[in-house]
């Protein structure tokens, strides 16, 4: 019978194996976003710890996440995916959690007008349409793709 003796580790593969470790146990963030599926919604309510309350449109489904003097809503196409959202109240919503790999565009957008963040920012491209306007406790807007905006929804309805 041999025996055999314990391999030791050397410290890069200590932190290796503790980045894995790392890897496999901690929960990766889940985003929900623009363009992104309706599960989605339920990982924004829970992260904004608001309450939520749907409404079938037959057209879309409209979920309202109301939060601190805040409303958010999504809206969700047929085929379960979020084609626009808006906000209005006290405070605005994380901006990059709603609108995910949208706001890039947004922010460099908004920073090319003469006042970013401060007057009404408007982005309107073919691929995205963003309205912000407010002041501190009365901020409003909206956002949406185009091209996922269902058959017989107006970019009016999203509001």
């Amino acid at each position: 019978m041999t025996l055999r003796t314990p391999r030791k580790f050397s410290p890069g593969d200590r932190a290796g194996i503790m980045l894995l470790a790392l890897f496999l146990v901690l929960p990766f963030p889940a985003r929900a976003a623009l363009g992104d599926n309706a599960a989605s919604v339920l990982t924004d309510q829970a992260r904004m710890k608001g309450t939520l309350h749907s409404t079938d449109l037959k057209t879309y489904v409209m979920h309202e996440i109301s939060v601190s003097g805040t409303v958010v809503r999504e809206y969700v196409s047929p085929a379960g995916i979020v084609f626009g959202v808006s906000w209005e109240g006290q405070f605005p919503p994380d901006l990059q959690q709603l609108l995910g790999p949208y706001y890039g565009q947004t922010k460099q957008a908004a920073s090319q007008q003469a006042s970013p963040w401060r007057a009404p920012i408007v982005v309107d491209t073919p691929g995205l349409v963003f309205q912000q306007t407010g002041h501190p406790r009365s901020f409003h807007g909206t956002a949406y793709i185009p091209q996922l905006v269902p058959m017989g929804v107006q970019p009016s309805d999203i509001r």
